[in-house]
């Protein structure tokens, strides 16, 4: 949900989102902190070898449902290869904040990552080998945009997209018909819902900051919806400054929303205001669709519905943060072909059909996967990402790691308690830490 790391390796709060997750599975191993991570290799024996039947997988998908799912997948993967998939399953946060040490000592063959900035950062170290051979397997699986975002800065493929999944406004559609709400289409009546909201006793818009990355959400869609998509593009990269006037708008129209964010966002994980959401406390969350994870009570989970965020300024409401995941192959893996058989295999339908049937919060990202299957949450998700002019990463896979988790996460946690923000400092440590680079 996040974009973490020597700049790295001291970060903090962690993303991508992204799709965010908690411990045991497959050879499961218990870990916690460096130790975790570095110990995070089944062992570099028979999966280090180019003959090998056997590979060791990394994983950050520790919540129960996509931890579940990729066990489906390395089964499945398994039952049709006869290749044993030994998995890692490491906290989600703690997988993102040590991920920089992981790389660099004993990691495991094959790992989950994000695209974006956070990918090719990695691969730009030399931590990551080059898959452009799977590639040419399963490129046909995946349309122009998606090949562009798997691909490093040296031309050369990286990522395995499994899926991505749009970030919007979720509620909970029997609360809203009682309560005779309407979907907003402008930050107008986003601020005037919000007041109706509050008046009827709901915290309007739940919101949690504990690990300091869901806060960039709202950011990067007020800086979209008033700046641009290109615009959000350059601030992450730096080739746009923090001190001027468009980034001071942002924090200003935010400051609009602050009193109806919930009070308690800084003592609280995404979980806790997901159960909110489900216990009809609060009467909307911005957040990715991962949420949905969280409502294991079918009769909650069909009433959870989606509105894209509303439009503010010049975008309107064609940018959609649509963050992709998936799987990279370490410096290590690259020396084991058992490995480039197992994501090769999560490129094909059929594998992320496996995936998508114990996870269906996320939209499968190759062309032919079953859509038969798809609630009207999945169909409404999947045409917010298809009808999107540009798609953005997340800050934090955007962004250089360091920026993300070191400037950014503190800037915004003391933005929302006090509503204050010093965008002159934040320019004067984008430009030393974009200069190191």
């Amino acid at each position: 949900m996040t974009s973490h790391e020597d700049a790295l390796s001291s970060i903090r709060g962690g993303w991508d989102r992204r799709t965010l997750l908690k411990t045991l599975g497959v050879g499961a191993v218990a870990m916690a902190g460096v130790p975790l991570l570095t110990g995070c290799t089944g062992g570099s024996g028979p999966a280090a070898s180019g003959g090998s039947k056997a590979l060791t997988f990394g994983s950050g998908s520790s919540d129960e449902v996509p931890k579940a799912a990729y066990k489906a997948v390395t089964d499945a993967f398994t039952k049709k290869s006869g290749i044993t998939v030994n998995t890692n399953v490491v906290p989600h946060n703690d997988f993102q904040n040590k991920i920089n040490t992981y790389l660099q000592g004993s990691p495991d063959d094959t790992f989950t990552w994000f695209a974006g900035y956070r990918m090719q950062y990695y691969a730009d170290k030399g931590l990551l080998a080059p898959i452009d051979d799977v590639w040419e397997k399963i490129g046909g699986n995946y349309s122009d945009a998606l090949k562009k975002a798997s691909t490093g800065a040296d031309g050369k493929m990286y990522l395995v997209p499994n899926y991505n999944y749009p970030w919007g406004f979720f509620y909970r559609k029997s609360l809203w018909a009682e309560k005779g709400y309407q979907v907003p289409k402008t930050f107008d009546e986003l601020t005037a819902l919000s007041k109706k909201m509050q008046a009827d006793g709901l915290i309007p818009i739940e919101f949690a900051d504990k690990d300091g990355w869901p806060a960039m959400g709202t950011f990067d869609y007020l800086n979209m919806r008033l700046n641009g998509y290109q615009f959000h593009m350059d601030l992450t990269a730096h080739k746009e400054s923090w001190d001027q006037k468009k980034v001071s708008d942002v924090f200003d129209t935010w400051k609009a929303l602050l009193p109806f964010q919930n009070p308690n966002a800084l003592g609280m994980t995404w979980q806790d205001s997901a159960k909110n959401l489900g216990d009809k406390k609060s009467g909307m969350y911005l957040l990715g669709s991962f949420l949905t994870q969280q409502y294991t009570d079918k009769a909650v989970a069909d009433d959870i519905d989606f509105f894209p965020f509303p439009e503010v300024a010049m975008e309107g409401r064609d940018a959609v943060e649509a963050p992709i995941d998936g799987l990279l192959l370490t410096k290590k893996g690259g020396q084991n072909q058992a490995a480039r058989d197992f994501m090769a295999y999560l490129g094909t339908p059929e594998g992320q059909d496996v995936y998508a049937s114990v996870d269906p919060s996320n939209i499968a990202t190759a062309k032919g996967t079953d859509t038969s299957k798809f609630s009207p949450l999945n169909k409404k998700m999947a045409d917010a990402i298809s009808n999107a002019k540009s798609i953005s990463q997340f800050f934090d896979r955007d962004a250089l790691p360091a920026m993300a988790n070191n400037v950014m996460i503190p800037a915004l946690q003391s933005f929302i308690k006090d509503g204050t923000v010093d965008v002159k400092n934040l320019e004067a440590q984008a430009k030393s830490l974009y200069a190191a680079q």
